[in-house]
C-alpha cells in the first residue's frame, strides 16, 4: 500500500530533512528528458520554487539499477532508493505505464520495453496497436498508472500513486507527448494525451497526479534545509 505522506511535523520528516543534503537539489533517477522537463514545468506551476532538478545525465555515472519488481510501486521504490544512496541527494524516482483491460492489465511494467527494446516508443506503439486491431471499440479501455518515489540517502522513501482512465483508438493521433500518448483518449476527452498542451496533460495525467502527490514532500526539504541552524 502507498504510505501516507508525512505531515510537517512528523518527527520522520525531520529526519529525513536533516538527511537531504542539499535541500533545493533533487535528482529525478530518468535520463528521460521529456520526463525531466514535465517535473521543472509541475514545480514550476506549482509555486515550489529554488529547486534545481538535475536528471542521471547530469550526474557522474550512476550503476545501473535493475528494475526487477512486480509493480510500479516497487520499480520505483529500487530507483529512487539506489540513486538516493548514490549521489547522497534526495531522488525522485517513476515508474509508469500503460495498462489494457482487454490484456489483464499489460503492457503495465514492461511498457517501455514491451516490443523487446527498451524505449522504443514507436516500435512499441505498432505492436500494441496490432495486438488490439480485432477488438471492437467498447472493450479497448486502458489506463495510464504511475508511482512516484522520493528517497533520501539515509533510507527514508514516501511513494504516492497516480492513474488516469480511457480509451484506446486505432490510429495515432497528435503530436504532443511521449509513448502511447498518441492513442490514449482519456475519459472526458475526446482528444488523445498527445493532442493536449503540455500544460493540459499534465493537469489529469498519471504522472502529474503522482509528481504533485509529492511536491509537499519537497517544499518540506528545502524549507529545513533554509532554516537557520540545519
Amino acid at each position: 500500500m502507498t504510505p501516507d505522506v508525512p505531515t510537517p511535523d512528523d518527527p520522520s520528516m525531520r529526519q529525513e530533512q536533516g538527511a537531504a543534503g542539499e535541500g533545493s537539489t533533487i535528482v529525478l533517477a530518468t535520463g528521460n528528458q521529456h520526463k525531466l522537463i514535465e517535473l521543472r514545468r509541475i514545480l514550476e506551476e506549482s509555486g515550489t520554487g529554488g529547486v534545481r532538478v538535475l536528471g542521471l545525465h547530469d550526474l557522474p555515472p550512476v550503476p545501473p539499477v535493475t528494475e526487477d519488481g512486480l509493480t510500479f510501486a516497487e520499480n520505483s521504490l529500487l530507483k529512487a532508493e539506489a540513486v538516493a544512496r548514490a549521489t547522497g541527494l534526495p531522488t525522485i524516482a517513476d515508474d509508469s505505464g500503460l495498462c489494457v483491460a482487454a490484456l489483464g492489465g499489460a503492457p503495465g511494467i514492461f511498457s517501455a520495453r514491451w516490443c523487446g527494446r527498451h524505449g522504443d516508443d514507436a516500435a512499441n506503439l505498432d505492436l500494441l496497436l496490432a495486438q488490439l486491431a480485432d477488438l471492437r471499440d467498447e472493450h479497448r479501455s486502458a489506463w495510464f498508472a504511475c508511482a512516484a518515489t522520493l528517497a533520501t540517502r539515509d533510507g527514508r522513501h514516501w511513494t504516492v500513486e497516480g492513474r488516469v482512465d480511457g480509451r484506446l483508438i486505432r490510429q495515432q493521433r497528435g503530436e504532443n507527448g511521449f509513448g502511447y500518448d498518441p492513442i490514449f483518449v482519456p475519459d472526458g476527452e475526446d482528444r488523445t494525451t498527445a493532442q493536449m498542451t503540455p500544460v493540459e496533460k499534465d493537469a489529469i495525467s498519471h504522472r502529474g497526479r503522482a509528481l504533485r502527490g509529492l511536491l509537499p514532500l519537497v517544499s518540506r526539504l528545502i524549507r529545513a534545509q533554509a532554516a537557520p541552524g540545519t
